[in-house]
């Protein structure tokens, strides 16, 4: 696509002249703070917006990525050849009268959308809180958590809300669907294997003591503090790897001696093993050279073959030629497992 392109112009006509850009760096809307820029970017600010877009790019044959908060993602060294719509869709409402909430796909699931069902004391979504994700994302991975304190008996999946979704079929269908559409199990939902843009949401929720729920949030945000890193200042994308037939990766990678392993500026942290931090200019390229000390590791070690959870978006440079050094824990840091070895 060259700015003088029938695909090009029809974007600028669907967007407005202003909103399509050119060679837009993605690290600045990625929670790991990496990766090259997109050739053609544009946030998109509502449900029809997200639609016209979409549908436009597809007409015109245009290779587009969907980006939401982007917490589930890392963005290769070259960049993206294509188009980027970012997700920014944000407009909530608030049934009373049904107990329902209904958001554009775009919404941000903490703070935007819990705060407003607390506030109207709607219970159901506040299991999810501090997990960084946009509403469709939530769709996408079947959002999950464990359950209240203190028995964190089960997990809670996000299909445990859905009511219904409005969204773009990848044949060009606008339409309306129910939870069983997505076929939701563990990090999965149809929209893994269906090009389907999800536009919007209502989920069904109960009502609730805004206290209790509260009580709630407050549990899971400090479990997360200790165990996730903080973004602000250590930037991730989460966990790295999928469990193993209920085995969790970041035991097997701790297992194998592997905490503090850094490549160039990525690391894993002494938090949870599973996790990737970006602690000085980290390259996509030091990410997967470190996924793959982890992966060859654990299987020489223990059997086990790690498989990634995240999505590898645009082009990637050949993975860091560098042996890892081993950073070691601050003195300081008080982790769960240390707070578990102690009780």
């Amino acid at each position: 696509m060259t700015p003088s392109s029938p695909s090009a112009n029809a974007l600028r006509a669907t967007l407005g002249p202003d909103r399509l850009r050119r060679d837009v760096p993605l690290a600045p809307f990625t929670t790991f703070q990496l990766g090259g820029t997109a050739d053609w970017y544009a946030d998109v600010r509502s449900a029809d917006e997200l639609a016209a877009v979409t549908r436009t790019a597809r007409t015109h044959d245009v290779p587009y990525f969907l980006l939401g908060t982007g917490a589930n993602v890392i963005v290769g060294d070259h960049g993206y050849r294509g188009l980027v719509i970012h997700n920014r869709a944000r407009a909530l409402q608030v049934d009373p009268d049904t107990n329902r909430i209904w958001a554009e796909s775009g919404a941000v699931v903490y703070p935007d959308l819990i705060e407003r069902a607390v506030s109207a004391g709607l219970s159901g979504l506040e299991h999810y809180v501090g997990i960084p994700s946009t509403v469709g994302g939530a769709l996408w991975q079947n959002l999950h958590f464990l359950s209240p304190p203190p028995d964190r008996a089960r997990t809670v999946f996000w299909d445990e809300v859905v009511h219904s979704a409005d969204i773009l079929t990848e044949e060009g269908e606008r339409k309306t669907v129910g939870a069983d559409y997505f076929d939701f199990d563990y990090d999965y939902s149809i929209l893994h294997d269906r090009d389907d843009v999800v536009l919007a949401t209502t989920s069904q929720l109960e009502p609730g003591d805004p206290e209790r729920m509260r009580e709630i949030m407050d549990a899971n945000l400090q479990w997360r503090a200790e165990r996730h890193p903080p973004l602000d200042t250590e930037p991730s994308v989460g966990s790295i790897f999928k469990k193993i037939e209920g085995v969790g990766a970041g035991r097997l990678i701790d297992e194998c001696g592997l905490k503090g392993a850094r490549i160039g500026g990525a690391m894993i942290t002494h938090r949870h093993a599973n996790i990737f931090v970006n602690v000085d200019g980290a390259r996509a390229a030091d990410v997967c050279a470190l996924i793959d000390l982890a992966r060859d590791t654990v299987e020489q070690e223990t059997g086990y073959r790690l498989e990634t959870e995240i999505d590898f978006i645009g082009e990637f440079a050949p993975p860091t030629d560098a042996e890892p050094t081993f950073v070691p824990k601050d003195p300081d840091l008080v982790t769960a497992a240390d707070r578990a070895r102690a009780s």
